[in-house]
């Protein structure tokens, strides 16, 4: 696993000022490859990148270029099928002289071009320079596991694998952008190609961009799509769980390909559990696990976790999380996520990928991906219920099968009838929208909204970010069952938005660890895309077809125990905080500062947190939200002080 930064531009300068540049660009995300640094550098055209050695230790240096010198590439990623790949190039006459997937990807685009990315099975992002057309290509992989950003002034392009990257280009201009605060406070991220920064691009998952003489062009090489009709699978269940072990095998057998120990995340819940279990059925030898524990019981999930790793004779270690550790650690993963985040799960998962690396361990198989595949989310069942509800909008029965979804959020546990229809009653008979499933959702993290400044609030005057949504992919999921569209939602926005990026790659790489998801390999997902609705969600019982498929081969009570949302402490652990920083954030002068929130909005809800009143889950949001808005204007806007050449000698690198 790697990093990735460059620039092409009509106008050149000097080699020794772009190899300057490209240092400092590389020197701010050395922590996603501190084994090696390499440059390709031209006065048009520049890339580079830092390496997180994994695959052909001793050789696979970057940037490479192919055998004529016309095409050279920088890396960021895994194609766990590049063995087969590098057959098929022989076949067809090409030379290798690495051992490394980063030399089959290169040939393979000298091959076939942006086709090639079809062929690809893995995590990547990837930039190729042509030396002949002067044109510069740029891809990502299909669900966007790996993070590529770019600005585009039409004279150049500069990229870079992290924002902050790309923020040492010289001139790059740092603003936040009120578009994606209102994406962020509704959706959990920003949509792709937006992001939080005036004029920062995203290449979106599934792309691939070309840029050259002032143009650029992005296209789509894969999509999503759901089965409808008699495109859906026909087989039993039986045969569907056969079908997807045999798939399953083969993803977590491709991704223990690695010239380093591959360890694993064990959660306790379903999903760790069975990529855990076919690991030690594809390699029995010694495992690592590792997982959180909380000292907060309310989120603690440690006898599941020592259960299962008994069960799969691991060698399983645990790191416990206390609630001074939020706070503590809070700074640095915004630092990290380059985006605000309205809970505080990132946190842990930061811990953790630091303990495993102190370990001596660079990769690890961990089990995203399988709820937003296979069903398993709460609001996958919400969608069910209010649809069932809205057959017949005054029941008073109906709603309370709600309670079953959320057994540890009290308010809605202890409600009344008459409470859940407050809550859950939003748009309820509104089932043609197409974006149904997640109205509900949407309007409670928009309520973080009414907390803005005037000032920003005349910003978000531009049109209803759910509406906007709502319009983009209403074609696209006509004829959709209610839980599909829920599904491509899920996948397309949260999953790819957030839980990859500020829960996922950015809080490893932050530790140099690289995380790999059997669950997303594209053929899973395609086969998944085929099954009917009740294979995933029978009932309200969700993952049907996991746990079929894993009868007999995990213990009963990981099969059979409701599904636990993974969860950390939140605004009741920040009031802890003795640092001050919390405080400080806070602070009149410091919300005037910024001129995002207005102080007395937010000084209203301060107050009641530190008074010991129990915050809602839409509070706890809305701390977490307006702290990590914050942190983000500070540390990128405010505060950042570009690297300079003495910084890259001497290795010093502000995080």
């Amino acid at each position: 696993m790697c990093g990735i930064a460059g620039f092409i531009e009509s106008s050149g300068r000097k080699n020794i000022e772009n190899e300057s540049i490209l240092n400092r660009m590389l020197s701010r995300i050395e922590h996603r490859g501190p084994d090696e640094t390499g440059l390709f550098v031209t006065p048009k055209a520049c890339i580079g990148n830092v390496r997180l050695s994994i695959i052909d230790l001793s050789g696979g240096q970057q940037p490479m270029v192919t055998a004529d010198r016309t095409k050279w590439i920088a890396y960021n990623g895994e194609v766990f099928n590049y063995l087969e790949l590098r057959e098929e190039l022989i076949s067809l006459g090409h030379k290798f002289k690495t051992k490394s997937d980063t030399e089959v990807v290169l040939h393979l685009y000298d091959e076939y071009g942006e086709k090639c990315l079809s062929k690809l099975n893995g995590q990547f992002a990837f930039a190729v320079y042509d030396t002949v057309k002067e044109e510069l290509f740029l891809a990502r992989d299909r669900v966007g596991i790996r993070p590529l950003y770019y600005i585009n002034t039409g004279e150049r392009l500069v990229f870079g694998s992290e924002i902050k990257s790309v923020f040492e280009y010289p001139g790059v201009e740092r603003k936040l952008s009120p578009k994606g605060l209102h994406q962020v406070f509704t959706f959990w991220t920003t949509l792709t190609p937006d992001t939080i920064f005036e004029g920062v691009k995203e290449l979106s998952p599934g792309n691939y961009l070309k840029f050259s003489k002032g143009k650029i062009k992005t296209e789509p090489y894969w999509n999503l799509n759901f089965a409808t009709g008699d495109d859906l699978f026909k087989g039993t269940i039986d045969e569907a769980a056969e079908e997807l072990r045999y798939l399953f095998k083969e993803s977590v057998k491709l991704r223990l390909r690695a010239d380093v120990q591959v360890a694993a995340y064990l959660s306790g819940g379903l999903d760790s559990s069975i990529t855990t279990s076919f690991i030690k059925e594809v390699q029995p030898d010694v495992l690592n696990t590792f997982s959180i524990g909380f000292a907060d019981k309310v989120f603690d999930e440690t006898k599941y976790q020592q259960e299962v790793s008994k069960y799969l004779d691991t060698n399983h270690q645990s790191i416990t999380i206390q609630d001074r550790d939020i706070p503590e650690m809070i700074s640095r993963v915004l630092w990290h996520t380059e985006t605000p985040i309205l809970r505080t799960s990132p946190l842990p998962m930061m811990k953790l990928s630091g303990f495993v690396r102190n370990n001596n361990i660079k990769v690890v198989i961990t089990g995203e991906g399988a709820d937003e595949v296979f069903g398993g989310y709460n609001i996958f069942k919400e969608t069910i219920i209010r649809h069932f509800w809205a057959k017949d909008p005054k029941s008073k029965l109906r709603p309370l099968l709600l309670k079953k979804l959320y057994p540890y959020i009290p308010q809605i546990a202890n409600a009344s009838p008459a409470m859940l229809r407050m809550f859950f009653g939003y748009r309820l008979e509104d089932t043609d929208s197409p974006v149904y499933s997640h109205l509900l959702r949407w309007k409670n993290n928009s309520r973080i909204l009414n907390h803005l400044s005037p000032e920003m609030k005349q910003y978000t005057y531009f049109p209803d970010p759910v509406k906007e949504y709502e319009e983009k992919i209403a074609e696209v999921v006509e004829g959709y069952t209610p839980l599909q569209k829920a599904q491509f939602i899920e996948t397309n926005v949260f999953m790819s938005g957030y839980l990859l990026s500020s829960q996922g790659d950015r809080m490893a790489m932050g530790n140099s660890v690289e995380g790999r998801y059997p669950f997303l390999d594209h053929r899973i997902i395609e086969f998944a895309s085929t099954l009917p609705d009740d294979f995933k969600l029978k009932g309200l019982n969700e993952k049907y077809i996991l746990k079929h498929m894993m009868k007999g081969k995990l213990p009963e009570s990981v099969l059979k125990r409701p599904k636990q949302a993974y969860r950390a402490p939140v605004a009741t652990a920040l009031m802890k905080d003795k640092s001050g920083m919390v405080e400080e954030m806070f602070s009149e002068r410091s919300l005037n500062n910024a001129g995002i929130f207005e102080y007395e909005s937010v000084s209203k809800l301060i107050k009641k947190l530190r008074k010991g009143v129990a915050p809602s889950e839409v509070e706890n949001m809305s701390v977490i939200g307006i702290l990590t808005t914050q942190l983000l204007y500070y540390r990128f806007i405010s505060d950042f002080k570009p690297l300079d050449d003495e910084d890259v000698k001497k290795g010093v690198v502000r995080n």
